[in-house]
């Protein structure tokens, strides 16, 4: 709780300094307050690659906390699904962090995504979203969607693949840290702060360059996802 209200206030002063450059310093305070709270959970976070320079970072999506723990590592902006806005305390702290919310049954708000990502971009700044538009239980890497994918073939922007994954010392990470099917987002996050230690790690890979159409790169990502994960292909 105390973490939550320090949080809040450090918002208030430090975001609203930087109104000029107000994205640029949500996606900071995120950075800042996502390795605080990562740690408030019991995660301990490694990583090994390099974090993109500009593009979009794709990564495969295990739990609520991915979104912690890649802020924790650099700075970004994330694209996440609508209903992830009304979450307790991570839906708060994504609101604050000025994440992209889209409704991905939603055709026409699918189509804005490219102006969605104007505002990061222009501040140079990495759009991290989860092609596979839901978060599974860590063992596989569900199909990518494409259309996702498009402002990246629109505007020869590099994509960049990463692959993350959670350890958890005396318990089982598919359930203990992984957010999937119908599990109820309270007790999942009360067991997850119970455990005794959490290992988060996550690997960058090569950014792929402009060339390819959306369906292509999304099968060249996933590939590159699953390599990562040292999945047998």
């Amino acid at each position: 709780m105390s973490a939550c209200l320090g949080a809040g206030l450090d918002y208030i002063f430090y975001v609203r300094w930087h109104r000029t450059r107000q994205l640029a310093a949500r996606a900071r305070w995120t950075s800042r307050w996502g390795r605080r709270m990562a740690h408030c959970a019991g995660v301990t976070i490694q990583s090994s690659g390099t974090f993109p320079t500009h593009g979009l970072l794709t990564c495969n999506h295990v739990s609520y906390m991915d979104i912690l723990v890649l802020a924790s590592i650099h700075p970004q902006i994330f694209l996440s699904k609508s209903d992830v806005r009304d979450w307790p305390i991570i839906g708060w702290l994504t609101r604050c962090a000025g994440t992209l919310y889209i409704v991905r049954s939603d055709k026409s708000e699918v189509a804005r995504v490219p102006q969605m990502f104007e505002p990061a971009v222009t501040q140079n700044l990495v759009v991290t979203l989860f092609p596979e538009g839901t978060s599974s239980d860590g063992r596989q890497v569900l199909p990518f969607y494409s259309s996702l994918l498009e402002p990246a073939v629109q505007n020869s922007w590099n994509v960049t693949p990463a692959w993350i994954e959670y350890e958890v010392k005396g318990g089982d990470a598919c359930h203990d840290v992984a957010y999937w099917g119908n599990m109820t987002f309270l007790p999942h996050l009360i067991n997850l702060c119970a455990q005794k230690q959490t290992l988060a790690t996550v690997r960058f890979g090569t950014p792929i360059p402009p060339g390819l159409n959306r369906k292509e790169l999304a099968r060249e990502l996933r590939s590159n996802v699953q390599t990562l994960g040292r999945f047998k292909l």
